[in-house]
């Protein structure tokens, strides 16, 4: 069986090594996207520009502009001297939120009654808008306690004690960093990539070239053309896989805190399910274009959009969580997340295994039956 297996691996390394293309999608194509991606995909929200127009212009109303300015999250960009500009500022997008402090501020707020401050928001981002709002009322509450407790302090000699003590300890992730959730992902998606498509091309290549009917009349038998075709891709994407690790590691302070030997378990683990697909791929199409959009219509769009690798799956509706349950990528996922920032044991995550086991052997055994079918 190898010495049939053999021939068939030198063939196809030889193929990779003079075919630039896929030379470039193996190796070049990772590291540019892990490069974008990590810087261009950021959904950290810091430095968000806001102009002021504050028509009581007093002590109080500084000190309230102030509470916000020392906070990483706002950088004063304008400070308005009409009612007018505040349009323009929103129109314009010179600025995300405008914040509009009214005359009477200062003599309801030493007074003790409810100063009302105007704060707008650019809401044409609903998720970023989402999360400026929330910044701005967390500093709001957070500036009223302080003076609500100075105020006690001042009046009756006492500090004012809140009832819950709230102390939030962010774990995993204490940087708050998204391109430390978005590398794993990305590792799943550039797998895809190299695995999926490579080797659907790979295999239609044959039967563009009338090759494939040499080899279906020859004695390697369907499963030994299916092992001989994928232990190339195999090394090239496990190669691929620790380069994203190693330039994460290098660029964005991303560490592998798991075993190292559940990580190589897990990438091989959606490595057979991603080169049986690709293999099935090829099965169904006959030229490399068809092949290319069969595998970006199922393997990359699901990958990038239905795995959890950019948009929360719970926030879904029910029906398209339903849909991607399907995903192989969803259930690799897991796993990467729990291995690289967790360092969770396979404990967290066995049903995941389970899951990618299942999907492995059903599409690499219908590549095998495609292939038989063929060969008959």
């Amino acid at each position: 069986m190898f010495k049939r297996i053999k021939p068939i691996i030198k063939k196809e390394i030889r193929q990779i090594s003079r075919d630039r293309r896929t030379l470039a999608v193996l190796i070049f194509q990772p590291v540019f996207l892990l490069v974008m991606f990590g810087y261009a995909l950021n959904f950290d929200v810091r430095h968000i520009a806001i102009a002021v127009y504050d028509e009581d212009k007093t002590e109080a109303s500084r000190d309230f502009l102030n509470s916000f300015l020392h906070s990483e999250y706002f950088d004063l960009k304008y400070y308005l001297s009409s009612q007018s500009e505040i349009n323009a500022m929103l129109d314009e997008r010179k600025v995300w939120v405008v914040m509009v402090i009214p005359k009477n501020f200062s003599q309801k707020f030493l007074s003790g009654q409810e100063a009302k401050v105007q704060i707008l928001v650019d809401g044409s981002n609903a998720s970023q808008a989402t999360t400026v709002a929330a910044y701005t009322n967390a500093l709001v509450q957070s500036y009223s306690i302080k003076v609500l407790s100075d105020l006690f302090l001042r009046k009756r000699g006492m500090t004012l004690a809140l009832p819950v003590d709230f102390r939030p300890r962010v774990w995993y992730n204490p940087e708050l960093k998204s391109v430390k959730f978005l590398i794993p992902g990305l590792m799943a998606f550039i797998l895809t990539i190299t695995a999926v498509i490579s080797t659907s091309l790979s295999v239609v290549r044959e039967k563009e070239r009338g090759t494939m009917e040499q080899i279906m009349v020859s004695p390697v038998k369907p499963v030994e053309l299916i092992i001989g075709k994928t232990i190339p891709y195999v090394f090239m994407s496990l190669l691929t896989a620790y380069m994203i690790l190693g330039i994460g590691y290098l660029l964005f302070d991303v560490v592998v805190k798991g075993s190292q030997f559940q990580l190589f378990f897990i990438t091989l683990l959606y490595l057979f399910i991603a080169l049986g697909a690709g293999l099935f791929i090829s099965t169904l199409a006959d030229t490399q274009q068809v092949a290319f959009q069969l595998s970006t219509i199922f393997g990359m769009l699901p990958t990038f959009l239905l795995s959890g690798f950019v948009f929360p799956i719970r926030n879904m509706p029910f029906a398209i969580q339903l849909v991607t349950m399907i995903v192989p990528a969803r259930y690799f996922l897991v796993a990467l997340r729990s291995i690289i920032l967790k360092g969770s044991g396979i404990g967290a995550f066995w049903h995941q295994v389970v899951f990618l086991i299942v999907f492995g052997i059903l599409i690499n055994a219908l590549s095998w039956v495609r292939m038989r079918k063929k060969r008959l």
